[in-house]
C-alpha cells in the first residue's frame, strides 16, 4: 500500500494509511474535537445523520516545530469551516459534506481492523479543479502523518515545510 494518495475518476482523491493502535482509538481522533485538534481542526461534532460539523484550522500548532505560515495560506490560519454527517457506522464510516464559500465536497472516512492497527481509508469527492485536487493531496498527506506521529508518541513532524513538499510531489504525481 502507498502511503500516496490517488485520483479516482476526475474529481476525486482517495488516500489510505495503516494506523498504528485500535479502530476505536483512531475513531476517537476522528470524531473527538480535542483529539481531532491535534492532526487536522478543532471544532464541534453533532454525530448523527443531519448533525453540524465545525472545523477550525490552527495546522501552525499541530507541531511544536514552528514555520512561518506560507502567504498563499495566511488567510485559512484560524479558518472555519462546517457541514453535515450524511453517513455514519461508528466507529467505522463518517462522511460529511464539507462546504466552505467557494464549493462543497464530500469526505468519507472508513477504518476497518488490521490487527493491532487499523486501516484508514479517506475518501474527498465532487473537487472541481487542478489546484483543489492536489492541495487536498498533500493536505490529507500532511495530515495523516500528524495523526499517525500522534498515534505513535512521538514528536509530530513540522507541518508547513512537510506540506509544500507534499504540494510539489503530486503536482506531478497527479
Amino acid at each position: 500500500m502507498s502511503e500516496y494518495a490517488v485520483m479516482e475518476g476526475v474529481s476525486t482523491v482517495r488516500i489510505s494509511r495503516l494506523m498504528p493502535g485500535p479502530i476505536e482509538l483512531v475513531w476517537e481522533y476522528l470524531t473527538d474535537s480535542n483529539k481531532r485538534a491535534t492532526w487536522f481542526a478543532s471544532g464541534p461534532m453533532d454525530l448523527r445523520i443531519g448533525g453540524n460539523v465545525e472545523l477550525v484550522f490552527h495546522n501552525a500548532e499541530l507541531s511544536p516545530h514552528k514555520e512561518e505560515v506560507p502567504e498563499k495560506f495566511k488567510q485559512y490560519e484560524g479558518w472555519s469551516s462546517g457541514g453535515e454527517i450524511t453517513q455514519l457506522d461508528p466507529p467505522r464510516l463518517l462522511a460529511f459534506n464539507w462546504r466552505d464559500p467557494m464549493s462543497e465536497t464530500e469526505v468519507v472516512f472508513e477504518l476497518s481492523p488490521r490487527g493491532a492497527e487499523t486501516l484508514l481509508v479517506i475518501t474527498h469527492r465532487d473537487l472541481k479543479k487542478r489546484e483543489d485536487i492536489v492541495g487536498v493531496a498533500g493536505g490529507w498527506h500532511i495530515h495523516l502523518d500528524i495523526l499517525e506521529d500522534n498515534l505513535r508518541g512521538v514528536t509530530p513532524r513540522p507541518f508547513w515545510s512537510t506540506h509544500e513538499k507534499y504540494e510539489k510531489e503530486y503536482e506531478q504525481r497527479l
